[in-house]
């Protein structure tokens, strides 16, 4: 029994077409598709009501009915291209289940399958923000940083956050956030049906961890995962 009446719903994102590492979403990890591990961790949730899988490929679709997800459509060719965004396909999921099974959904979990050294409870987090707070949008996981971020502007580099001071002993310095929405997110479904990821007024949930680095994009990201799996009992989900 979920702890909450409103409708959260977790959607995974999973086109056939990947091409840095093709057939990732379905790629072997320490005996596991890949995307076993988003829809395990969203079926932990206490939150969660319905876990789906949005993806315009059978096979896909197939592993991630094996391990529990529901699968009510196959995405559209035109919103699994190179071009489609993360936003078209969230708001395509939610629009079809109010048309096509007349059920509203309340609060977006966003899940990325590369991301699968999440915490169980970090879904729970970013989820329980928006049940205390109506009015913030979303909420996400962020990572507590210490470093110092520039970006380039028309040929000047610039520091980010610079009225952080220098010369501040790092376990005194204000951390900086660095945005990890594919760990997890909650956002709600009025601003996913206006094409957004993620609303105006957010809450970032703060997290450390020993494998921060860890977004499965390449043959060498699968290895050294599987490694950490493997080697150092470091696990997904727990």
């Amino acid at each position: 029994m979920k702890k909450t009446d409103l409708n959260v719903v977790s959607i995974i994102l999973a086109r056939g077409g990947s091409k840095g590492l093709p057939r990732k979403n379905i790629k072997s990890l320490a005996g596991k598709p890949l995307i076993a591990y988003s829809i395990e961790a969203a079926k932990q949730s206490k939150h969660v009501s319905r876990v789906i899988v949005s993806t315009d490929d059978d096979e896909i679709a197939s592993v991630a009915l094996q391990y529990g997800a529901e699968v009510p459509f196959i995405r559209p060719a035109n919103l699994a291209d190179d071009d489609a965004t993360s936003e078209v396909a969230l708001k395509h999921t939610v629009e079809w289940l109010r048309t096509n099974e007349n059920y509203n959904v309340d609060i977006v979990v966003y899940l990325q399958v590369t991301d699968v050294f999440r915490k169980s409870h970090m879904i729970d987090d970013c989820v329980q923000v928006l049940l205390d707070n109506p009015d913030i949008d979303s909420a996400f996981m962020g990572l507590v940083e210490h470093k110092n971020y520039w970006r380039n502007e028309n040929g000047k580099f610039i520091r980010l956050a610079n009225d952080i001071p220098y010369g501040v002993p790092r376990q005194k310095r204000e951390p900086v956030y660095r945005e990890d929405t594919g760990i997890a997110l909650a956002t709600r479904a009025e601003v996913v049906l206006q094409g957004k990821r993620i609303g105006e007024n957010c809450h970032v949930v703060p997290y450390e961890q020993d494998v921060w680095f860890i977004d499965i994009h390449s043959e060498f990201d699968l290895w050294l995962s599987e490694k950490i799996i493997t080697d150092k009992n470091i696990l997904p989900n727990e």
